[in-house]
């Protein structure tokens, strides 16, 4: 469902080997992909019963949110229909539209009609020309859309009727707060949420310590995860999401194409911050995050982290063919 990012769960570090019985060790199938809980034992809510809510939620998220799901409230309402929203898409759509206010619109999920142009989006690759660009350009800005409160509920107003969203940036890591927050409500102490590579975690792992996440090194030709670790961060009561462009490109004309459009120029990035990990309160404000440093650029993203000492972050960048690292005081690696 969800765009391709660099974060690694490193399965041998947090599944590889048994748990103690109070810990529960949970997977399915969602967004196109696999998840994964593991959490400890929910007193009075049995195992398969934990599962089917997590399910429940995911397919809610799923039939909300989804660009890939032709039926679900995100594609009719691309497609053209004027519906009212449920809380999911409000909620998703308010802190989208926080964050591309707070990114001066670097993230920015109306940009989806950029996305598919390049490829990257719903539909396939458009004829790229500047003047398509500039014509797309003409109607992208999260201020040209607005929630209407009338008599069946809230509806999404569009200055442009062209207008669509794409929720991809943020909605995975939306997802791994959904289910960070129905464990809360359960009284669940200790969890890791793993939603496509995207991470939420609470309290501590089934050895007692903080969590222990592995991040892939974000090289061209790196595509099987975990066999190449850049770092492992140790982590607790955080969501933690990294956004890379080494798996999700193409190549045309000898030219590589990444899959990360900067909303404000209508191109793909092109410049030599390789991956950011962003460690954030919650799996959403890291997710859009991430995208926003990798939008921006090593300068402006180290910029980002300095007014914004309630992140951590770990920067992987290319300096004269070599990779480097930047990362804030506080981040835990190994």
């Amino acid at each position: 469902m969800y765009r391709t990012v660099i974060l690694l769960l490193a399965t041998a570090l947090l599944f590889g080997c048994t748990t103690p019985d109070r810990y529960l060790r949970l997977e399915g199938f969602a967004q196109g992909g696999t998840y994964h809980v593991l959490c400890s034992r929910v007193r009075g809510m049995e195992e398969q019963q934990l599962l089917a809510e997590i399910d429940k939620r995911l397919l809610a998220i799923d039939v909300t949110l989804s660009g890939y799901n032709k039926g679900s409230l995100l594609s009719r309402l691309n497609a053209g229909e004027d519906l009212p929203l449920n809380e999911l898409f409000i909620e998703c759509f308010k802190r989208s539209k926080e964050i591309w206010a707070e990114s001066d619109g670097a993230f920015d999920p109306s940009a989806a009609p950029l996305f598919d142009l390049w490829g990257f989006g719903f539909s396939n690759k458009g004829t790229v020309t500047q003047a398509a660009i500039d014509s797309i350009r003409t109607f992208v800005g999260m201020d040209r859309l607005s929630l209407e409160a009338r008599a069946d509920g809230t509806h999404l107003v569009r200055a442009d009727s062209r207008m669509k969203l794409n929720f991809n940036a943020i909605a995975q890591g939306y997802s791994c707060d959904v289910v960070a927050r129905f464990l809360d409500s359960l009284g669940c102490e200790n969890y890791l949420v793993d939603i496509g590579r995207e991470i939420i975690c609470k309290g501590k792992n089934a050895a007692g310590k903080r969590w222990r996440i592995g991040l892939d090194r974000p090289e061209d030709g790196n595509m099987e995860e975990g066999r190449h670790l850049q770092a492992i961060l140790e982590v607790t009561d955080c969501g933690i999401v990294t956004s890379g462009n080494y798996r999700k490109f193409y190549v045309e004309d000898g030219q590589k194409y990444a899959h990360t459009i900067d909303p404000t120029t209508g191109r793909p990035v092109s410049h030599n911050l390789l991956s950011a990990t962003v460690v954030a309160k919650d799996a959403a404000t890291a997710d859009a995050y991430a995208t926003w440093m990798m939008v921006a650029g090593l300068d402006r993203a180290r910029e980002i982290l300095a007014g914004r000492p309630e992140l951590e972050a770990l920067l992987v960048y290319d300096q004269d063919g070599q990779m480097r690292t930047f990362q804030t005081k506080n981040i835990q690696t190994e």
